[in-house]
């Protein structure tokens, strides 16, 4: 049920909802292949990664749901699913008058619910800052108490999640610069380590390139960084591994 409903808010569409509350959205789907990945049952992933995001009367939204291929030695293990559902609420939509002071242009109450195969459900809940930086076209500043709803999660404590876009324009195509930080600061448990999870993605947008303006930011290719220190909350397991990507918003 947990991923119907994980799949269900991944396909939402403009036509769900009247206009005045859904104001923009956007769906995607993403296939990366890599290697080197720590504490899986096979160091060779292939990933099919689907996407939503948008905003809407009260706030923006953003989810995806990982399924995950093992490939080579996987130790009967074949596959695997994770996914994210994180609802933010505005206070300047809410309030209809903007909350703002110099670099911040918004604050919100910022959810985040994770799940997946295993004890890694968890809930988090705190406030999310939008800031207004040149050169970048979002940075979102959101600081989180984690609060583990799973049997065998240990993973309670504070966590900060910044999420950036960078747009660069290279002749008539462009090139973006995206992705996140999840940095566990503080952890309330023995045997689960503070740990730094940095995955930025750089893109070409393909699409534009070989189709023309109709197709841009529609297909887009290029390379995700993976760095994990202390993955899973685990001491001394450092993740550094990066995948080919290919992406297509419909």
């Amino acid at each position: 049920m947990k991923k119907i409903c994980l799949l269900a808010t991944l396909v939402l569409s403009q036509n769900v909802f009247a206009d005045d509350i859904v104001q923009w959205w956007d769906v995607s789907a993403t296939v990366l292949h890599g290697e080197n990945y720590d504490l899986a049952p096979s160091e060779r992933q292939t990933t099919i990664t689907l996407e939503t995001a948008g905003g809407w009367k009260y706030g923006d939204w953003f989810a995806f749901q990982d399924f995950i291929n093992f490939n080579g030695n996987n130790n009967g293990v074949d596959s695997t699913t994770y996914g994210e559902i994180s609802p933010r609420f505005s206070a300047s939509k809410i309030l209809g008058q903007q909350v703002s002071f110099g670099a911040i242009k918004d604050v919100s109450l910022a959810l985040t619910y994770e799940e997946g195969e295993g004890p890694v459900n968890s809930m988090l809940y705190g406030i999310g800052v939008d800031l207004d930086v040149p050169f970048f076209s979002y940075l979102q500043l959101n600081t989180y108490r984690r609060d583990a709803i799973s049997s065998g999660n240990i993973s309670d404590g504070w966590q900060f999640t910044p999420v950036f876009r960078i747009d660069m324009p290279v002749g008539n195509a462009n090139i973006i610069f995206d992705g996140f930080i999840d940095w566990v600061f503080s952890a309330d448990n023995n045997g689960y380590d503070e740990n730094l999870h940095i995955n930025p993605q750089i893109k070409y947008d393909l699409g534009k390139t070989l189709f023309g303006d109709h197709k841009q930011n529609k297909l887009l290719v290029g390379f995700e960084y993976d760095y994990w220190q202390s993955k899973y909350g685990v001491a001394g397991i450092d993740q550094n591994t990066y995948s080919i990507i290919a992406q297509y918003h419909f």
